[in-house]
């Protein structure tokens, strides 16, 4: 039977896993899984509660010193198999995340089955190393896992932000417990499936589904838990380095973003804009990493509002099983309400609306917001300094590579961005004065091996590759 077909009750998951089984919670509460194309309710999950949290930490605490001293071969050997787990599972993937969090079935293949994948990949080969030593006068400087993660991730995402903590995590030799967003927690269950298959240690991974302020807020306040990795949105992640100062614990956040996207005067503008525009609504523009601002010399202002404005009329909404749709729902009412706020402010602001907007047509059901562009937005304005996580894109005129650079840093967060020039080296000077964790330079391709994480607001430490596997590592100094 295809998943999109199947009654609720094949969506329901009733259990915990913790020490390598599959569990009763402490209680009997219940988390419903929404549909946001449809408003429907497709599964449910148990909520989690405190007393859970402390049984998976216990249980990650009692499988650390086993695996921490697992020879890093063998922990890759792990991970491969885990990797192989999961990919006979990808299908399964994409039709989950397409059903809990709406995302078309075609990109929930490629991105959100298929990212995790290649990042899971790279993670065994790095698991394989031994963890590298230094020789500094006369001491030996090493690196050890931290212990026990608390990995809280988000719903945008559901599977690769799962991977690219719990993956490098392992890598280093340390024990999680994983509490998955309430919003798409389903996908998080066929993860466990495939650690489970893959024969993982019992306790090294464990789940634990629940809210933010009842699991998450538990998860992060743990005496146990040595490091807490968490991404969402910048005032969730302000809360939780709160809860893990109070113990004096560490945290890595990944939070929200605000990136802009620059092209410069002798850019190839039909390439930029189509890119961008892609870029910007992306999962529906729900990507802490989109592009939301487009700064465009003035000189190719005219022509690039009308590039835009013919790329977005293409992004067709619907079912995220139509191989037509090419934009899906937002991932609850709230947030399309919330987005729906944004544009709303806007237009009282006096941006000028170029494309969609409130009275765009839309679906008949489900948690839409149409693709929407403005032009003229003040740099200082709302919408160019709020992260709206949905499909709306504000367009930036500037006058010279300085104020495309002033623009681009006027903003608490510095996440990504995007320089386009005919002149490589001067898209790479740009791209070097930008105060943001990564930077593509003429739609250059994402690399999974990278150091991914912010600056200012958008977070402390580094996600993928091998700095992230470092970020799950103490440095130890022996001197002789």
């Amino acid at each position: 039977m295809d998943l999109a077909d199947a009654p609720p009750a094949l969506l329901v998951r009733r259990h915990l896993h913790l020490a390598g089984d599959w569990v009763d919670p402490a209680d009997g509460g219940t988390i419903p899984v929404e549909n946001p194309a449809t408003g429907e309710i497709i599964g449910q999950v148990p909520a989690g509660t405190p007393a859970d949290v402390d049984r998976a930490v216990a249980a990650a605490r009692a499988a650390f010193p086993g695996w921490a001293a697992t020879a890093p071969a063998d922990r890759a050997a792990h991970l491969d198999r885990l990797h192989a787990a999961l990919a006979a599972r990808a299908d399964e993937v994409a039709r989950t995340v397409a059903l809990e969090l709406g995302t078309p079935l075609k990109l929930a293949t490629r991105v959100q089955a298929g990212l995790p994948l290649t990042v899971l990949r790279g993670l065994v080969d790095l698991a394989a190393r031994p963890a590298a030593e230094q020789e500094v006068g006369n001491s030996l400087v090493v690196r050890e896992p931290v212990g026990v993660v608390g990995a809280i991730t988000p719903w945008n995402y559901p599977l690769h932000q799962v991977v690219a903590k719990v993956a490098p995590a392992l890598a280093a030799g340390c024990t999680v417990v994983l509490k998955p967003s309430e919003l798409t927690p389903l996908t998080a269950y066929l993860l466990l499936d495939a650690v489970t298959e893959a024969g993982l240690p019992p306790g090294v991974v464990n789940l634990v589904p629940g809210t933010g302020p009842v699991v998450g807020e538990a998860l992060a306040a743990h005496p146990d838990v040595d490091l807490v990795s968490f991404t969402g949105s910048t005032a969730t992640g302000r809360r939780i380095a709160h809860l893990a100062a109070d113990r004096i614990a560490r945290v890595a956040l990944e939070l929200g973003g605000k990136s802009a996207n620059v092209i410069l005067a002798d850019a190839d503008l039909p390439t930029a804009v189509k890119v961008g525009v892609g870029n910007a609504l992306l999962n529906s523009g729900q990507t802490c990493t989109a592009w939301t601002r487009m700064l465009v010399h003035r000189d190719r202002y005219a022509e690039a509002l009308d590039l835009v404005a013919a790329a977005v009329a293409g992004y067709r909404l619907g079912d995220p099983f139509d191989p037509a749709t090419r934009l899906g729902p937002l991932v609850s009412a709230a947030q399309a309400q919330r987005v729906r706020g944004h544009v709303d402010r806007a237009l009282a602001d006096g941006a000028r609306l170029v494309a969609g907007g409130p009275d765009a047509p839309l679906p008949s059901r489900g948690h839409f917001v149409a693709p929407t562009v403005f032009a003229d937005v003040h740099p200082d304005s709302a919408l160019a300094q709020e992260e709206v996580f949905g499909p709306v894109l504000a367009v930036i005129p500037f006058a010279d590579t300085d104020e495309a650079v002033a623009i681009a840093n006027n903003s608490r967060y510095g996440l990504a961005g995007a320089v386009w020039s005919a002149d490589s080296d001067a898209a790479l000077a740009v791209a070097r004065r930008m105060r943001t964790g990564q930077v593509d330079v003429n739609g250059a391709a994402f690399n999974p091996l990278a150091p991914f994480g912010g600056y200012k607001q958008s977070g402390l430490g580094r996600e993928l590759g091998g700095y992230g596997v470092e970020e799950f590592t103490e440095l130890k100094a022996i001197q002789r």
